[in-house]
């Protein structure tokens, strides 16, 4: 759900752009060399945007939910982490490490920390380190995922990077949880779904095949194939709220929505008969194999097409999209490198070609950055894109409800969880997320 772009590290000293939704697409973060800023997803006619800060150069920022928690990470000192309290400009916590953080993940229970070889599991209640992953195999695009869900809390990221290998690992008990052969390449993507029982993949090199498998014991359910035309590379995977549709956009100009239907309230009666109602047949069942034993047969059978595409007005920008509820009703969200976020609809029940509805400009400064500017998506590699706008149905974010923030301060412990709820446009409280915190100094 969340995508980086962030510049590499021989051109840092360029404009760049990190991107991100939070863990229920109810936000959007937006970070550069400039600051940060955060606007609210509670309507396709507008963005509120709820708070900036012009303090210093991001390189990754993540909120938790809709609290005021932000994680925060600049490009001047990328081995540092910050954690803050966005509304009190108090400053929780921050935390050095060895190397340079690739990317953060938070849900209610755990932070999580990656670095190109290890990963650091914290309590996010207290930000005590509570298990460190070492020796792992290199992942220098940061790639990983944490399930939004406390219930079900999984981590994962890749095992291998020669081969599509996924370590599912158990965040609250700190044990692994399932390993599973996702495909024969390595991983581009990978995500949650909101109940933290499902993972999406897909790899490089192949990127049309897109799988989704059960990560209680790994066993396949569903494998979907956005194209057989040319090979591309997926940005990013995003389940919708309630698991039913999964979205994927990558380097071509076409974003698919798959459909995951309950494969166990098919009724014989709406299988075509024939040759085809068998082979159909045949192919539902190997739907649950385990990922090393999927068969040609499966591969044939279980290939199947998008429910609905959204098509971008330009291909080969990075992005990161989203299935969100705006106002009740399920929007298509691409955010993209090339300065816009883009809003489609979505027809639940025919599926199709979704319509763009509103195209906003994200930040007025990425239009105006230097065409060599460079861009980042969490969890991927990073890619050189040119910042451009595209201006047909345009309209700039709304800075009403913003306020400058000043530099901030450490704060003793219980401060922060003292802070009055505050309410987005949307209603969500500002701090019903925020869990109990603890000032650790040694952090």
């Amino acid at each position: 759900m969340a995508m980086n772009f962030g510049a590499e590290a021989s051109d840092e000293t360029n404009h760049s752009v990190f991107v991100n939704f939070n863990q229920d697409s109810s936000s959007l973060a937006i970070g550069t060399r400039t600051g940060y800023k955060l606007y609210a997803l509670s309507s396709t006619d507008k963005l509120d945007l709820l708070h900036e800060d012009g303090s210093e150069d991001i390189r990754i920022v993540e909120r938790l939910f809709s609290s005021s928690l932000l994680a925060i990470v600049s490009l001047s000192s990328p081995r540092k982490l910050k954690v803050c309290h966005f509304k009190k400009k108090t400053e929780i916590c921050n935390n050095s490490y060895a190397n340079t953080i690739l990317a953060v993940k938070l849900n209610r229970q755990r932070l999580i920390v990656c670095l190109e070889e290890s990963i650091y599991i914290h309590n996010i209640r207290d930000m005590k380190l509570l298990h460190t992953i070492k020796d792992m195999p290199s992942n220098p695009n940061g790639l990983c995922a944490l399930s939004p869900n406390s219930d079900n809390c999984l981590f994962a990221y890749p095992a291998a990077n020669t081969s599509g290998e996924v370590n599912v690992f158990d965040a609250q008990n700190l044990q692994n949880k399932v390993l599973i052969t996702a495909h024969d390449n390595p991983l581009a993507a990978i995500a949650f779904d909101s109940n933290g029982t499902k993972i999406a993949t897909a790899s490089e090199k192949v990127g049309t095949v897109i799988r989704v498998f059960n990560v209680l014991d790994g066993q396949s359910l569903y494998e979907f194939r956005r194209g057989y035309a040319r090979c591309v590379t997926i940005y990013s995977l995003s389940f919708s709220s309630d698991s039913l549709f999964l979205c994927a956009s990558s380097n071509t100009e076409t974003v698919h929505i798959f459909k995951l239907e309950d494969l166990n309230e098919v009724k014989p009666s709406e299988e075509p008969q024939g040759l085809l109602g068998y082979m159909k047949a045949v192919g539902t069942k190997v739907l649950t194999q385990s990922a090393s034993y999927w068969t040609p047969m499966a591969d044939i059978m279980n290939q199947w097409r998008s429910f609905a595409t959204a098509r971008l007005p330009m291909s080969g920008s990075r992005n990161v999209c989203a299935v969100a509820n705006i106002q009740r009703v399920p929007r298509v969200l691409i955010a993209s490198a090339d300065g816009y976020l883009y809003i489609y609809d979505l027809n639940t029940n025919e599926g199709g070609d979704c319509t763009l509805i509103k195209q906003h400009r994200l930040d007025e400064t990425l239009g105006n950055a230097d065409p060599s500017a460079t861009a980042n998506i969490q969890g991927s590699v990073s890619y050189a894109a040119v910042v451009r706008g595209f201006e047909p149905n345009t309209t700039t974010v709304s800075s009403t409800t913003a306020s400058s923030a000043a530099a901030l301060q450490p704060v003793s412990a219980g401060a922060v969880a003292e802070t009055p709820p505050r309410t987005e446009s949307g209603g969500d409280d500002y701090d019903g997320d925020f869990p109990p915190m603890t000032y650790s100094p040694g952090f």
